[in-house]
């Protein structure tokens, strides 16, 4: 069967469904922190994650569109894309339990930077010189982020670091897929394919929650997956990959107010610092790509 490109030039719509994705992938992982907070097991909440998204996108999807769902121009990339993603919720739900949310989130601004990297091997985008010079000033401000600091340098940053390379590729591979494949269709693989993967692991580690508010965070964190997905898969059919990326920046109002309100965790120096760094290389990053582009058109 012949790959069929579904993407389209909407540049305006992608960037605002993207913010609306970010604000969901904010309320994931604030749902994730509690749930792991009150003693769940990482590895459970990530499987509940994965299954809520998929319970919620057969309840929307198959109805209007039938077995379709289930058919994809490319299964390879679909099963690679959803593997990547779980393997990085679970590093990231790990993270959560020892970190405090505005920390993953700094390390998290990294993506952007990763992700222009990792769009020139596998995207076939180009990356001027100066464009890499700004993803280099990422990274020093995720260094600047987990340096030691009084209590030494903690080991559970690896985690952080972990999801974040692993949430990079699955960014990437979303652009790939967005052009062949419907939003339906990426939804039932990103989550169907982690809820099979997990449920053999789960079943002998499994703790009912003990609370009807646990239940209800349960339910709400598939939910929140499930809309916050399909937006940014939307979004990457409509816009290329590198141009989207800066908008992950929008979440560090997200988890600042959130991660004040609901655990009193406010930033320290370094990470103030450290994700201001990030930020501005990635500002920096996108003002040379639209100059890019500027340049291109008045050829």
């Amino acid at each position: 069967m012949p790959a069929i490109n579904l993407y389209e030039d909407k540049p305006v719509q992608a960037v605002l469904l993207m913010c609306s994705a970010v604000f969901c992938f904010t309320l994931i992982d604030t749902s994730a922190k509690w749930l792991v907070t009150v003693g769940l097991l990482p590895l459970q909440v990530t499987f509940v994650r994965y299954l809520g998204h998929f319970a919620s996108s057969l309840a929307f999807f198959l109805p209007r569109e039938g077995s379709r769902i289930f058919l994809s121009q490319s299964y390879r990339i679909q099963i690679t894309r959803a593997l990547f993603l779980m393997i990085g919720t679970f590093f990231n739900f790990l993270a959560l339990k020892y970190l405090p949310l505005n920390v993953t989130i700094a390390i998290f601004f990294a993506a952007p930077l990763l992700i222009s990297i990792l769009s020139i091997p596998i995207l076939r985008e180009h990356v001027p010189f100066n464009q890499l010079l700004a993803v280099f000033g990422g990274f020093v401000g995720v260094l600047v982020i987990i340096k030691p600091d009084e209590f030494g340098f903690q080991f559970e940053l690896i985690y952080s670091v972990a999801a974040l390379v692993c949430a990079s590729m699955y960014f990437v591979l979303t652009r790939l897929v967005a052009q062949i494949d419907s939003n339906s269709v990426s939804q039932i693989y990103s989550s169907g394919v982690p809820t099979i993967i997990l449920f053999p692991l789960i079943i002998s580690i499994w703790e009912w929650p003990e609370t009807y508010a646990e239940i209800v965070m349960m339910i709400f964190i598939g939910c929140f997956a499930t809309i916050g997905h399909s937006f940014a898969t939307i979004a990457y059919r409509w816009a290329k990959a590198s141009f989207l990326a800066p908008i992950i920046y929008i979440q560090l109002i997200f988890i600042t107010i959130i991660s004040w309100l609901v655990f009193d965790h406010l930033p320290k120096f370094n990470t103030i610092v450290g994700t201001f760094i990030i930020i501005f290389a990635g500002i920096y990053f996108l003002n040379l790509q639209k100059k890019i582009k500027r340049d291109v058109s008045s050829i």
